[in-house]
């Protein structure tokens, strides 16, 4: 699956940096692309070991906002 989320509170590298990195760790999470001029995050997974709502809530509990 893919997903896209808008996170507005993305305004450094180390920002990118702290969200690929939880991210990206995830089992399950296939690829992941931020753009930090949009605030968009792009994910491709396998819904079968992560979901949409946990992905949101690894980037919350980081402390940014997903809209």
């Amino acid at each position: 699956m893919k997903s896209v989320f808008k996170i507005p509170n993305i305004r450094t590298s180390e920002d990118v940096n702290k969200i690929r990195k939880v991210i990206s760790s995830s089992e399950g999470v296939i690829a992941c692309q931020i753009n930090k001029e949009k605030g968009k995050v792009s994910i491709v997974y396998d819904n079968y070991f992560i979901t949409e709502n946990k992905i949101i809530q690894c980037i919350e509990d980081l402390g940014y906002a997903v809209l």
